[in-house]
């Protein structure tokens, strides 16, 4: 199993917090080894006080598309991002027109005050093109959210050096939930215990839908789906690492359609 040791990746992340380039670095039986060197390309944007209905007035993010893993079934079709006015910013983000570098974002992260809320990625994934996380970039996100309760969603695989990332990510206050695309799914991904779990739900819009999945787990629709009175903001379970509970969100957006029929596998 590989593990990453503390000193080594504090230290790492000491060196390549301001740099524009990251080198991925794995610690393996307290070994750091350096894999090579990544050029970070994506763009990233960091909205202050969201406006969002569903999040709340919380910090928030949107991190160009190139993040996103061909893993994710939406990507295709069925993803929420890709129709209304979030469509258009994110396309401004990925094309460079908006937002700026990972290195800016850290700073504005590590400027919140202790203990803020806030929510990394309302379109886009974690660091790294396509399926892969950026090991050095990751840290760099980990790091910047030191006593702050950031949380985000991920669709990258989430085995080998992802799944390590994962695992330091939640073990150190980064709040990732493994985004699964059905109940079958969501099953799948408890049982590697990295960390909670969301999952799409094929249900009416606006309804609350909570279930379980085929082996029993306890699926929770998101209160801010069904209830206007509720946002990100304060209900925070997502950015609840040890949850048990597994968050379900059912399928919203222009591509509703396509998205419920992945999450009816």
């Amino acid at each position: 199993m590989t593990y990453f040791l503390e000193g080594h990746v504090n230290e790492y992340i000491a060196r390549c917090r301001n740099l524009r380039f990251f080198l991925g670095a794995l610690c393996l039986d307290s070994s750091l080894l350096i894999l090579g060197g990544i050029t970070i390309m994506s763009n990233y944007h960091f909205t202050l006080k969201s406006r969002n209905a569903k999040t709340g007035a919380i910090p928030t993010t949107v991190t160009s598309a190139d993040t996103c893993p061909d893993a994710c079934p939406l990507k295709v079709k069925g993803c929420y991002a890709k129709g209304g006015p979030l469509a258009m910013h994110w396309r401004a983000v990925t094309e460079g027109q908006r937002g700026s570098t990972l290195d800016a974002l850290c700073d504005d992260i590590m400027a919140l005050p202790e203990g803020t809320l806030w929510r990394h990625n309302v379109a886009g994934d974690l660091p790294g093109h396509g399926d892969t996380i950026d090991k050095g970039a990751m840290l760099a996100l980990i790091s910047a959210n030191e006593g702050k309760r950031g949380f985000t969603y991920t669709h990258k695989p989430a085995f080998g050096a992802n799944g390590d990332l994962l695992r330091f990510a939640n073990a150190k206050g980064f709040t990732v939930n493994l985004s699964a695309n059905t109940l079958a799914h969501a099953d799948q991904l408890a049982a590697l215990n990295i960390g909670p779990v969301v999952v799409v739900q094929d249900a009416i819009e606006g309804t609350r839908a909570d279930t379980t999945t085929p082996e029993g787990r306890k699926v929770a629709t998101c209160p801010a789906t069904y209830r206007d009175d509720v946002t990100c903001a304060s209900c925070g379970l997502c950015a609840v690492r040890d949850r048990k509970v597994i968050v379900g969100f059912p399928a919203h957006g222009a591509a509703k359609r396509a998205a419920a029929t992945i999450a009816k596998g």
